[in-house]
């Protein structure tokens, strides 16, 4: 969202990971993250279009690609 700017309490994640036991260890299998965003009116065709590349463009998503699963949600909100 670089064309956006967003004050540090207008942006808020919530991370989870979720385990497996595979040969007795537990293995990280998935990750989802939350985020609630409150944005610049008039910004949400321009936040859904860098949220619709959340996965390809996350540094740790990529890193992960093959081995845990990422999945994400936002809700959205505008800025009165």
């Amino acid at each position: 969202m670089r064309e956006i700017k967003l004050d540090s309490e207008d942006i808020t994640i919530e991370v989870e990971g979720y385990n497996e036991i595979e040969n007795r260890i537990p293995v990280l299998k998935r990750i989802h993250a939350k985020y609630a965003l409150n944005i610049p009116p008039g910004s949400r065709e321009t936040v859904d279009r860098a949220l619709e590349r959340h996965v390809s463009k996350c540094p740790t998503a990529q890193t992960l690609v093959g081995a845990v699963e990422v999945t994400w949600e936002a809700e959205i909100s505008e800025q009165s």
